[in-house]
């Protein structure tokens, strides 16, 4: 199955997704947004990443930043902050090179590293992104880097890995197309979430709305 161009979601939500799935909801489907300092900070460094050179050559080392990255099989679109292309004799031909190389997605986040998923199965999608379009070898590894401690940590690609990412995936489709917003458990997690006062989750914890009205309708 290939997706047209007008189905595909932003590759940037399936972190949201793997967060909360409310969240990516009332962002990608109620098209919500609100400011905090972490969002703040984290646009800031993106920026920085992106404004410097596009392309540039060190050493056998290639250096793409703010690359265009889509998926027909996976119905996805994004922008990966790096990609590095190394010199090697099992890479790809890429246009006006005469050698060849192998790509590596690098994304900058601008915290500590998590206690969940969510940061690698984006870069995952990067990595899956990146095979389809360059018909490339698969990509065993990638890179996070963290702004707080400043370096990288390597992420292996795995099998499992990719099938939870393209479960996911699946997934934000289903929700996407029926434009629902999940109902989930509040958690500690909400109080770093910039969508705490669109969401309120302190009100999931209510009742629902069926017994809400046979509440009021007995008080008559």
């Amino acid at each position: 199955m290939e997706y047209k161009e007008d189905d595909y979601l932003q590759l940037s939500g399936i972190q949201h997704f793997a967060f909360c799935r409310r969240q990516w909801a009332l962002i990608h489907i109620e098209n919500q947004w609100n400011e905090n300092l972490r969002t703040v900070q984290g646009r800031i460094l993106h920026n920085n990443v992106h404004d410097s050179k596009s392309f540039e050559k060190r050493g056998s080392l290639l250096i793409s930043r703010g690359m265009p990255i889509c998926s027909r099989e996976l119905g996805i679109t994004g922008t990966c902050d790096v990609v590095e292309f190394k010199e090697s004799k099992d890479g790809v031909k890429l246009y006006n090179r005469n050698e060849s190389w192998l790509p590596v997605p690098v994304e900058y986040k601008k915290g500590i590293p998590k206690n969940n998923d969510s940061d690698k199965l984006q870069l995952c999608c990067q990595a899956m992104c990146i095979e389809e379009m360059l018909l490339c070898p698969t990509i065993e590894c990638a890179y996070l880097y963290y702004g707080e401690p400043a370096k990288r940590e390597l992420v292996y690609l795995d099998s499992s890995l990719r099938v939870k990412c393209k479960k996911m995936i699946d997934e934000m489709h289903l929700l996407f197309n029926r434009k629902y917003t999940p109902i989930v458990k509040p958690s500690k997690s909400c109080n770093a979430c910039s969508l705490k006062d669109i969401c309120l989750p302190k009100i999931l914890k209510t009742k629902n709305a069926s017994e809400y009205i046979k509440l009021r309708l007995g008080e008559l």
